[in-house]
């Protein structure tokens, strides 16, 4: 069963009022432009681990008892997921920023991120997991550090 192209549900949703439409093109091309996977940070680090002899799996779905999870890197044998978070989506305190625009619709968003983020941790601990998450500001060096501490 076929739910229609991204553009006629996010049609759809303008028109119930349940997502807000863009203020403009060029907005509507940046937040379509913006990944789940890959990001900057991300593939820096994931180089700079490979580099330093480090073998991973990418954006590999964990299925937990009633969670599943999709770590950014994960080391399997030795149980480590390790998220780079972006400071806008999952609300950094040092850089999150309480969107003024459709706040409506960003806040509960950014908020159930962060209560997502905060089971996700939870349901991972309880399996035996590591859990490291990293802020897309931070350095390579402090993510290589913080990540080399969880895999020591």
């Amino acid at each position: 069963m076929s739910r229609g192209n991204p553009q006629e549900r996010r049609d759809k949703a303008h028109a119930k009022g349940t997502y807000p439409a863009p203020l403009n093109a060029g907005r509507s091309r940046n937040m379509q432009a913006n990944r789940r996977s890959n990001t900057k940070p991300e593939v820096a680090l994931r180089t700079a681990l490979h580099r330093l002899g480090y073998r991973y799996r990418k954006d590999l779905l964990i299925k937990l008892s009633d969670t599943r999870v999709r770590p950014d890197i994960v080391f399997t044998k030795r149980k480590v997921a390790v998220f780079v978070d972006g400071c806008f989506w999952h609300v950094c305190p040092q850089h999150g920023r309480h969107p003024t625009t459709n706040e409506w619709y960003w806040a509960p968003k950014l908020r159930r991120n962060m209560e997502r983020d905060g089971q996700v941790n939870t349901a991972l601990h309880e399996a035996g997991w590591r859990v490291v998450r990293v802020w897309e500001h931070e350095s390579l060096e402090e993510a290589l550090h913080v990540v080399r501490s969880a895999l020591d």
